[in-house]
């Protein structure tokens, strides 16, 4: 058994090492665009009036770890409306898209998934903001950077601490992955995650929930070893929005507010995601 745990540690080792390179140019391009976007980014969202949704969707398609954040802030301080909040958080995918591009998995797969989350992230966030009409309070700024993930060290270092986080992630997802695979057969862990089963996206949207970019990690890395259906990591990731939720609760007094955000998000995530399988 020992034996067994050591091979299969050894093995997933390697099988993240080799994508490691991979995730360091992903993550360094990604450091590019969010130093020379995530400025512009906020005042395009700050300005965008009534096609907040819109923008918004398309903007969190951008990998910038710490724009679901920056919105947050900004509904939070009554600058965006609640439509647009919703439209960033189902189109960000926060670590998803680094390790779909690392693993070499299909550009049309990924391109699949992008564009499913743009439309969905628009067409939902028009909808909640004719449903839902914010009223402009007093606006402070004093939290809008306090949650940034912005790092001050330069791009270089800021990509190799942020390649070494998710590396470490994606080896201790592999191996436990790996793990469960080998102990049990890969019928029955598809079945703990309901991978044939309409009510997939019900448990993986409450994984997509957790406020970590951990939960992006686990759903992509069940996805790419076929133990999730495509539907229900449609629906991981539509609901998950990397630390965004964690930053609405510290600094969102509306503890009614806050959960009937929680609820719509898991319910256009789950619902989606049914719709995927169905169709």
């Amino acid at each position: 058994m020992i034996d067994e745990v050591i091979h299969i540690f050894l093995h997933s080792l390697k099988d993240s090492l080799k994508i490691l390179p991979f995730l360091f140019v992903a993550f360094l391009i990604i450091e590019l665009i969010e130093h020379k976007f995530s400025k512009k980014s906020k005042k395009i969202i700050e300005n965008s009036g009534k096609f907040g949704p819109v923008v918004g969707a398309f903007l969190g398609l951008i990998p910038q770890c710490g724009f679901s954040v920056v919105a947050t802030n900004l509904y939070v301080t009554r600058i965006l409306s609640l439509g647009t909040l919703i439209s960033i958080y189902l189109a960000t995918s926060d670590e998803m898209l680094p390790i779909m591009i690392s693993n070499n998995i299909d550009i049309t797969i990924i391109l699949q998934v992008l564009l499913i989350k743009l439309c969905i992230g628009i067409f939902f966030g028009v909808l909640i903001d004719l449903l839902f009409r914010n009223k402009k309070t007093s606006v402070d700024y004093s939290i809008c950077d306090e949650e940034n993930c912005h790092c001050e060290e330069g791009i270089f270092v800021s990509t190799l601490k942020h390649t070494f986080h998710i590396f470490v992630f994606i080896f201790l997802v592999n191996f436990a992955i790996s793990l469960v695979m080998e102990t049990l057969e890969s019928s029955l862990v598809s079945s703990i995650f309901l991978k044939d089963s309409i009510f997939g996206p019900f448990v993986i949207s409450l994984l997509g929930l957790i406020p970590n970019c951990a939960s992006s990690v686990i759903i992509t890395e069940l996805f790419l070893n076929n133990a999730i259906s495509f539907g229900s990591l449609i629906a991981g990731l539509l609901a998950n929005s990397g630390m965004a939720l964690l930053v609405l609760f510290k600094y969102n007094k509306n503890l009614k507010e806050n959960f009937m955000i929680l609820g719509i998000l898991y319910l256009i995530s789950v619902v989606s995601g049914m719709v995927i399988m169905l169709f």
